[in-house]
């Protein structure tokens, strides 16, 4: 499967932004899929999950009640509604797939665990 980001930009303190992750080249549904950000100087790290069917979703402690993920396997689209954000939500963001499910949960997801990935898109926040 094919990934494809788009929504990153400029915004302020508090402001919010919607990152979507367009799949292509695969049966989309048979994906787990999820975000994963690297700010300058760090490693990369997992954001948000979501299985297959959308019912299921992870966050990392860093993001919980601010964002949301949300899939449309019909569109074949996973998107990233981040609210409220922070400086420290600067990043560029990657949303990536993986055929694993996860039965035993999301735990301590890393991107090892993740096989496809789709294109940088750079979110910047302001202070």
């Amino acid at each position: 499967v094919q990934l494809q980001a788009s929504g990153g930009g400029l915004v302020q303190t508090g402001d919010s932004l919607r990152l979507s992750c367009a799949a292509s080249g695969g049966r989309f549904s048979l994906y787990t899929a999820g975000w994963f950000r690297q700010a300058p100087g760090k490693e990369r790290e997992f954001i948000a999950v979501s299985n297959w069917a959308g019912g299921i979703t992870s966050f990392a402690d860093s993001v919980k009640g601010r964002y949301t993920i949300e899939r449309d396997n019909a569109k074949n689209t996973v998107d990233l509604q981040m609210n409220s954000l922070k400086p420290e939500d600067t990043a560029v963001y990657y949303c990536a797939a993986t055929k694993r499910r996860f039965s035993t949960g999301f735990s301590s997801l890393n991107p090892e665990d993740f096989g496809y990935w789709g294109q940088e898109t750079l979110v910047t926040v302001s202070s």
